[in-house]
Order: C-alpha cells, then sequence, then structure tokens
C-alpha cells in the first residue's frame, strides 16, 4: 500500500449533488454554470478538516444520476466537461491530494453506444461484444439489467474486449491526473473480470490503489481473487450504527472482531455514510454521530467522511425514484456560505481526523476489548507491531461520550454530550 493511501482520509464527494446539477433533467443535459472546478473553492475547508484527498463520486457523461454511464471517456456537460476535471487536478495536486474515482464498470445507460449497437444486432465495431444479449419471447434480443434497473445494463464481463476497455478507460484517468479507482457495484462482476483487468492498470501506474464497492461476501477471498487493493467495510459501517442506535455495543465488539481478522489480509476501506445510506445524524441523532466518528478514527483502516457529515448534515434515503436526493445535497459556493449550526460537528471532526493523524499506526491497529456492557464500551486500539496503543471508551449514559487515553493516562480526546 502506498503511503498515499496507508495515511490517507478521504472527504467523499457526490459530484452531481454537489454542484446542484440537474439530476434528471426533462429535456437536453445543459452545463448551468458550477462544474467540478466549483470544488476547488473547497479544498481549502477539506484541508483544515484534515483530509489528505478527494472520493468523487460518478463524474462522466450520464443519462441521470451518474451511473447510467453514456461515455467513460468524458466529463458531463453537466459538471463542466474535462476542462473542469483538469482545474480540479491540477488545484488538487497544488495543495497536496490524491484524487480517486468511481469507476461504474459493472453496467452502463440505456442509451450508451454499445447497448444501441447490441440492440441493433452490429457484430462489428468498436461496441461488439461489450453487451450480452438473449432471445427474448418474441425473437427480439433482450438485454440483462442490474437487480432490475431498467435504465441500467449489465456489460457482457466474459468478453476480453469488455476487459480491455475498461483498462483503457481507468489508465486514460489515471495518466490525466486521478491517483486511484473505487469499483462501483465490485460485488456484481465476476471477480475473474478483476483479474484481468487490473494487472493492465498497475502496469502502467503501479502505485495506484483500487477498492471495491462490496456489501457482503468473503471480503478476504473478494480481494484475493480478484486482486484488487481493498473492498468497503459494510459489516462495520453497520454495526457501529446500530450498536448505537439499540444501545448493544456487543454487536460492535463482534464486528471488530472480524475486522481485526480482515486486517490480516487486507485494509479494508472503512466509513460511516455514502451516497447510498440514510445520514448518520438522522440514523441515531448528531451528538451520538460523534461516537460513530470516534469508533471509525480510532479502529483500522483507510477511512472516507461523506460531505456533510462533517456538518451534522440530515438526510433520508427512501426507496422511490428521487429517494437519494436528500442524502445527496447541493452545498453552498463556498464554505463562508455554511450556517455556523454545524461548526461544532466540523471541530469535533477536526480533533478526531488529527488524533488518527497523530497516531497514523491505527492504519493498521487491532481492537482489543477491555469492557463490555450495552451502553458501555472500552476498548484498546494496537498498532501491528505492538508497540503503541490508545484506548477508547464509548459510553451512552448518562449522555452519550467518548474518552480516548494514551497509555500513560493522558486524555487526548474527549466529548460528552
Amino acid at each position: 500500500m502506498p503511503d498515499w493511501v496507508r495515511y490517507g482520509i478521504w472527504w467523499h464527494i457526490y459530484p452531481l449533488g454537489f454542484v446542484g446539477a440537474d439530476i434528471r433533467p426533462s429535456g437536453p443535459r445543459e452545463f448551468h454554470g458550477r462544474g467540478l472546478d466549483s470544488i476547488v473553492d473547497w479544498l481549502g475547508y477539506a484541508r483544515d478538516l484534515g483530509v489528505s484527498g478527494l472520493l468523487l463520486g460518478p463524474i462522466f457523461e450520464s443519462a441521470t444520476h451518474g451511473y447510467d454511464t453514456l461515455d467513460h471517456m468524458h466529463v458531463d456537460v453537466r459538471l463542466g466537461g474535462d476542462a473542469a476535471f483538469d482545474q480540479l487536478a491540477e488545484s488538487c495536486r497544488e495543495y497536496g491530494m490524491s484524487l480517486v474515482l468511481d469507476g461504474v464498470f459493472n453496467h452502463v445507460g440505456w442509451a450508451h453506444p454499445a447497448v444501441q449497437d447490441a440492440l441493433a444486432g452490429r457484430a462489428d465495431g468498436p461496441w461488439a461484444g461489450m453487451v450480452a444479449t438473449h432471445l427474448g419471447p418474441d425473437g427480439r434480443p433482450e438485454l440483462n439489467v442490474f437487480e432490475g434497473h431498467g435504465g441500467l445494463v449489465d456489460l457482457n464481463h466474459a468478453d476480453p474486449r469488455t476487459a480491455d476497455y475498461v483498462a483503457r478507460v481507468m489508465n486514460h484517468w489515471l495518466d490525466r491526473g486521478a491517483a486511484g479507482w473505487r469499483l462501483d457495484a465490485a460485488y456484481a462482476t465476476d471477480v475473474s473480470f478483476w483479474r484481468h483487468v487490473l494487472p493492465a492498470v498497475r502496469a502502467a501506474h503501479p502505485h495506484t490503489w483500487i477498492f471495491g464497492e462490496v456489501i457482503h461476501g468473503d471480503y478476504p477471498a473478494i480481494v484475493r481473487d480478484s486482486s484488487m487493493d481493498s473492498v468497503t467495510q459494510y459489516e462495520l459501517w453497520k454495526s457501529i450504527r446500530h450498536s448505537i442506535e439499540t444501545q448493544n455495543f456487543f454487536e460492535l465488539d463482534w464486528n471488530l472482531t472480524r475486522h481485526n481478522a480482515f486486517l490480516d489480509t487486507f485494509t479494508p476501506q472503512t466509513f460511516i455514510g455514502n451516497h447510498d445510506v440514510t445520514r448518520i445524524a438522522s440514523e441515531i441523532g448528531p451528538e451520538r454521530a460523534v461516537l460513530a466518528l470516534a469508533a471509525l478514527m480510532t479502529t483500522g483502516g483507510v477511512p472516507s467522511i461523506y460531505y456533510g457529515d462533517e456538518q451534522a448534515y440530515v438526510g433520508v434515503k427512501e426507496e422511490r425514484v428521487g429517494g437519494d436526493d436528500d442524502i445527496r445535497p447541493k452545498f453552498p459556493l463556498s464554505p463562508d456560505e455554511l450556517s455556523p449550526v454545524g461548526a461544532w460537528m466540523y471541530r469535533a471532526h477536526q480533533a478526531l481526523i488529527a488524533l488518527r493523524r497523530q497516531h497514523p499506526w491505527l492504519v493498521g491497529a487491532r481492537t482489543e476489548k477491555l469492557l463490555l456492557e450495552n451502553k458501555r464500551y472500552r476498548y484498546r486500539s494496537v498498532s501491528a507491531d505492538g508497540r503503541d496503543s490508545i484506548v477508547v471508551e464509548l459510553a451512552l449514559e448518562p449522555t452519550a461520550s467518548v474518552a480516548v487515553t494514551a497509555p500513560d493516562g493522558r486524555t487526548l480526546y474527549h466529548y460528552s454530550a
């Protein structure tokens, strides 16, 4: 793992929401004056938060929300096009920040030329073989779609031309200024596909970092068999939230034991919020969200902070058209326009991120249970070599509180609601 990842902490942004783009345009997709380059005005804010890079949601040409891709080789016109990306990448370099992109390679939008060629029965051309079809009852070609979403058409991952195409896309954007990739819906793509793609990427970019979105399954086996560097640690995300919500720290302790085992084979990508889930402050309340953040920042992994969580934003995901809008909000033009209401949460993030930076060994830390009750949990985080440690205590009564102490008893961080 390169040092830029080992000591990395990411600010995770959903760009189309961040800039206020029209997610479901009724007419032509258009640029409305604010693109990816507007994030440049937030890099100082991100630096002061303590993060080392940006983890961007989908930025490529798409029909609506970014996951129905139309063209992987160009930035969405609604985000200002390729020039806006170049400006953001250059500014990130000036700030010493890394840029990780979202690779949507499991499926594409219905209007993607590969899909249209497949429906037309074209057996040659640049998109041949990239979309698999089968004959429907009427004898006409039908497409496989992603999890029942008719607008998301599965790519044909069994065809080597698809692997070549994905490797070419990944290398193109790494050449242009990106440093790594998140592989969207990696759980839905056979691991053998990534074994064909990723060596070609690493041959050109040996210091890149590639992790997959995996919700369930055998994480270590998926990492090993796919040759990805890491996967998303959804088990830890769920147990942090749910144990605090239900006042049952036994669940968190059980999952931290599993987390220790994962760390023996790979370093998970960890989080307490992202673009697909209800906001942590809506789930358990903003005061208790500080406990969740403390757990994230004092356990092993490569953590990310979802934009707005550091301001105690609320938002509920709903299973309906537009049900993600509340958790993918527009941000102001500059940090100066933020409401002061969330400033206390920003300071809490600064303090806990600073604590992690002061103890860089936490990236590979294992946890040891010291005290376990339903509403109180004390654990020791220990470096992989056993030389360093801190003690963390999370409590839900008489009020939500966190205490982090050094081996000599010094208080490193304290919070009480």
